[in-house]
């Protein structure tokens, strides 16, 4: 670990209370982990032990916390070895966890209306970005999320109303609606209630209903697949907008020590190889995509 990071990353043995799979090899895992409940921030990851056959560790985004009951809750898909094996693990088993990683979303307070757009298993920052926010006085989250899976969460038709959006896009997560927070859907694949195209889209449609004045106060923050982190920064630089992005990336250590997960970031000094674990995961935009 190097020496900035050393005293802020911690092991837990985090017992399982909650273990199940909503929907297609998409799995919820609640730990007890008081720790790392105490001390996560919205946009850092866990570094989680599969099973004690299994050496390597995989990096887990955080969904959400109850920091006074002490537990952590993540979102994965089943993709490998490792998932495959975590998703065998049964309620009241232990887990090794090190956490909270990395550098967490630092949301502007000059700009208070922030679009959070969530694809895939980049869902999970999105939510607790969202859950921190609405219980801050005048922040104002709004959430777009795109998935060609079922979504492994309810839905509903939603109440609250998002001017400028496409007729089919009337779904929201049942979570989010419950909190107050605004939210469609998008997917490809034609899932009830959800925009036929990318969650980029809709960010699109919304933005394109604000005047010069109303974008002044507006900021993204993204988690997701390449591809769209770097539509999200075209969409950035379409209306001058700041945004912050929250890269994947396979990792093996997740403590900054094996550099096995670096990727080119333009700073002020030029191009430089930043490690996503502890340098990120999450970056300025147009560092990571510039123009």
């Amino acid at each position: 670990m190097t020496a900035s990071h050393r005293g802020t990353i911690f092991m837990e043995e985090a017992r399982i209370l909650a273990h199940h799979s909503p929907a297609a090899e998409q799995w919820l895992l609640t730990l007890e982990a008081p720790e790392c409940a105490r001390r996560a921030e919205p946009g850092q990851f866990v570094h989680l032990q599969c099973d004690p056959a299994l050496p390597m560790r995989r990096p887990l985004s955080v969904l959400r916390v109850n920091r006074d009951q002490g537990w952590v809750e993540m979102l994965y898909k089943v993709v490998g070895h490792g998932t495959r094996l975590l998703a065998q693990r049964a309620v009241g088993q232990s887990l090794s966890l090190m956490g909270p990683i990395g550098q967490p979303f630092r949301p502007d307070p000059e700009r208070r209306h922030v679009l959070l757009l969530g694809g895939g298993v980049g869902m999970p920052p999105m939510i607790f970005l969202a859950d921190h926010l609405r219980r801050e006085a005048g922040w104002r989250p709004m959430v777009f999320l795109g998935s060609e899976l079922p979504f492994p969460f309810p839905t509903r038709p939603s109440r609250l109303l998002i001017p400028g959006l496409p007729s089919d896009a009337i779904g929201t997560l049942s979570l989010l609606e419950d909190w107050g927070v605004p939210c469609r859907l998008s997917s490809a694949q034609g899932q009830p209630g959800c925009h036929a195209g990318y969650v980029t889209d809709l960010a699109r449609h919304y933005l394109e209903t604000l005047d010069t004045e109303e974008r002044r106060h507006v900021a993204i923050h993204a988690c997701g697949p390449d591809p769209m982190l770097r539509a999200v920064a075209q969409l950035a630089r379409a209306f001058d907008l700041p945004a912050q992005v929250s890269l994947e990336e396979y990792m093996a250590c997740a403590v900054g020590g094996c550099a096995g997960c670096v990727v080119p970031v333009h700073t002020p000094q030029g191009v430089a190889m930043k490690r996503v674990c502890v340098d990120g995961p999450v970056f300025p935009a147009e560092a990571v995509y510039p123009a």
